[in-house]
């Protein structure tokens, strides 16, 4: 299976913008062979969760469902979800029909602005098949987290798709600040594929306030492909199912946890 990923930043205030560059993504990936788009945590509102979390992503999500029928392609975006107990960062997976098969809600919120104005989701992501694979949406911070990786990997998961939008840290002074955001994509997310034995997908906003390095990583913690830190842009990855088959053979990591 071919996955796209794409790299931008989405401007907070400029729908029409952000917009027609997701809808010029869809169509060039599917142009170039791919089976699913994976695009950036709130890219459609821009993430600024200050700024966007009182409108409702229901009419995005109409919208991102007009553009993967009309591309022919999945995609999976992130948009704002409300109801009467509050309101979430969510993620969906829509197919190439433009059917929306399932809907997630973020679990663990980053810092106090996004803890600020949205509830933590409380349900696992529920199991999508695509094509050959078992596929599990997560968000950002969510993959931080070896249990929550480990976990969908238990369930029947051997393809999480995460949305993401990693700012990068501001200097202290004339030294740079001692957390390079970029280590989330370049070394936690392989850790994370292999230590659960899954292909893990991360598709980030560009820089310069984002780390870009949006990274597709597989069940060996190799990086299939990573996005350069900074410029707007596609990167493809091909996903070969039976290595997941080799890579629990060669490690038992899950074997152990099913004993």
């Amino acid at each position: 299976m071919r996955i796209a990923l794409l790299q931008a930043t989405g401007i907070v205030g400029a729908a029409q913008e952000n917009r027609e560059t997701l809808e010029g993504a869809a169509r060039s990936a599917s142009s170039r062979g791919a089976d699913l788009l994976l695009t950036p945590e709130l890219f459609l509102s821009g993430y600024d969760p200050l700024r966007v979390h009182l409108e409702d992503g229901a009419n995005q999500r109409d919208w991102i469902a007009r553009a993967a029928a009309a591309a022919g392609i999945g995609i999976v975006a992130s948009t704002v979800d409300h109801d009467e107990a509050g309101r979430y960062i969510c993620a969906s997976l829509f197919d190439r029909t433009g059917q929306e098969l399932t809907r997630y809600r973020k679990q663990h919120l980053f810092g106090a602005d996004e803890s600020g104005v949205f509830r933590p989701g409380t349900s696992q992501p529920e199991l999508v098949r695509i094509g050959d694979f078992t596929a599990a949406l997560g968000i950002c911070f969510d993959i931080e987290f070896p249990e929550f990786a480990r976990e969908q990997a238990l369930r029947g998961a051997n393809l999480l798709l995460i949305p993401t939008a990693v700012p990068l840290r501001a200097s202290t002074g004339d030294e740079p600040h001692p957390l390079d955001t970029r280590i989330v994509s370049t070394v936690l997310v392989p850790a994370r594929a292999l230590e659960s034995q899954v292909f893990v997908a991360y598709a980030n906003h560009a820089g310069p306030k984002f780390s870009g390095t949006s990274t597709v990583a597989d069940p060996y913690g190799r990086r299939i492909t990573t996005a350069g830190d900074a410029d707007a842009e596609i990167v493809f990855a091909d996903l070969d199912h039976n290595l997941i088959r080799q890579a629990r053979t060669d490690i038992g990591y899950l074997a152990y946890f099913n004993k």
